[in-house]
């Protein structure tokens, strides 16, 4: 058998759509003797969501099959990881605080191991119910679904593993940059401005974010280096605004190095030419 080869590609679009395999009639909750191991979600990252682009951060894990089954029929088994959040028998059962693949390959090592990779897949547009509250912005739970199936087609056995690693999802986080005047003189004074913002997975906005502490930063032009020139606290409506000297010919932006809720943020640079 060639180690390598691809052994199936599974597609899971759709909500928990009976993934709960504890409401199997069959063997409910037995143990499969298929081992997921060495799960890893977004390369260990935070995951940051907006609130209207779809979301896919990638997941890779490795699967051995207990004794009478091969990864050569990969239509007898099927095992992944998901995220959730509460009980796993609940959030299986519903689809809701509940993220599973969007789609995963496997490609077998040998005739009982196979190492998977694919994605998550997050939406969160109101018809969903990913990320449908603010409170959503947590340490989500790891969970494994495992199932195995009869000769005939019929399932034999499936279970939820729960696991202690976790995952964090955060809210986005957007930031503007206006620098004037543009040009300017040696030694006068440039206002820098800007806006903060974050989503609302509840209304789908980004609204304004106060009492933030964001970073200005100033490269000058010919080096690649930003540096951090002052630090500022966005007010009520999200607002940045200080002043700096001019002195050469560069470029301006405001950074927020993100929370336990919410992620990095970083503005379009604004570039200042210096007479």
């Amino acid at each position: 058998m060639k180690t390598g080869r691809r052994t199936v590609a599974v597609a899971t679009l759709v909500g928990a759509l009976g993934l709960s395999v504890l409401n199997a009639p069959v063997a409910q909750a037995a143990d499969t003797g298929i081992t997921v191991s060495d799960i890893v979600i977004n390369k260990g990252k935070p995951i940051v969501v907006g609130t209207t682009k779809t979301v896919e951060p990638p997941i890779s894990f490795n699967i051995a099959l207990p004794s009478g089954y091969s990864t050569s029929d990969p239509s007898r088994y099927d095992a992944y990881p998901f995220l959730y959040r509460g009980a796993i028998k609940t959030a299986a059962d519903t689809g809701e605080n509940f993220i599973q693949p969007g789609s995963y390959t496997c490609y077998e090592t040998d005739s009982k191991h196979a190492r998977c990779e694919g994605d998550l897949y997050i939406d969160p547009h109101p018809s969903q119910e990913h990320v449908d509250s603010n409170s959503d912005a947590t340490t989500w739970k790891v969970g494994v679904s495992l199932r195995l199936w009869k000769a005939d087609g019929g399932l034999k056995t499936g279970e939820l593993e729960t696991r202690s690693a976790t995952s964090q999802l955060k809210r986005a986080a957007k930031v503007t940059t206006n620098a004037t005047p543009e040009p300017v003189a040696k030694g006068k004074p440039i206002t820098v401005t800007g806006k903060l913002t974050r989503a609302n997975w509840s209304t789908k906005r980004y609204d304004a974010y106060s009492g933030r502490t964001v970073s200005l930063q100033f490269r000058a032009k010919g080096t690649d280096t930003y540096k951090t020139v002052k630090k500022v606290t966005t007010s009520s409506t999200g607002g940045l605004k200080t002043t700096v000297t001019a002195s050469v010919d560069g470029y301006y932006r405001w950074v927020y190095y993100g929370n336990s809720t919410t992620g990095v943020a970083t503005s379009a640079a604004d570039y200042v030419e210096v007479r």
